[in-house]
């Protein structure tokens, strides 16, 4: 199996509401976002993608409209956690991302996954598909899903 990586790095801030250490309290992670996509390598003479499962400059883009941009600066909160929500609705135009479930590495990939495998899903007509999401929350401690293929 071919596959190819981008890298794209954010910051975002978000806390584990029941967490026993400091993460229960509010903080700020430089999150760094590693997407491996597979699918044939395009053939077709005379396009720019041509030899390529897809341009780097494309998947950039794309995680950028779907994910990037919109969890970068932002605090990325748990439906559930009616403090902190409270809290951020009290701020002027805070860029608050709420989701399904605590924000752990591990669900913010699993939620990247989702986002980004929809965004990237045969693009071409060439089975192209999201394989694998890294996602580091530091530089020693990340999640990784993989499409299960």
């Amino acid at each position: 199996m071919l596959t190819i990586t981008r890298k794209l790095e954010f910051d975002a801030g978000h806390r584990i509401p029941d967490h026993k250490s400091q993460c229960r309290n509010l903080h700020g992670h430089r999150y760094t976002l590693e997407i491996t996509l597979t699918g044939n390598i395009i053939d077709v003479e005379g396009n720019s993608d041509n030899g390529m499962i897809m341009d780097f400059s494309d998947i950039k883009a794309l995680a950028k409209e779907h994910l990037v941009d919109v969890w970068d600066h932002a605090f990325i909160v748990y439906e559930k956690d009616a403090a902190v929500r409270d809290f951020l609705a009290t701020l002027p135009n805070h860029k608050t991302v709420v989701i399904d479930r605590i924000p752990t590495v591990e669900n913010l990939a699993h939620v990247a996954f989702g986002i980004l495998n929809a965004a990237y899903k045969d693009r071409y007509g060439t089975g192209l598909h999201l394989h694998k999401l890294v996602l580091h929350e530091t530089p020693n401690c990340w999640a990784e899903i993989t499409d299960g293929v």
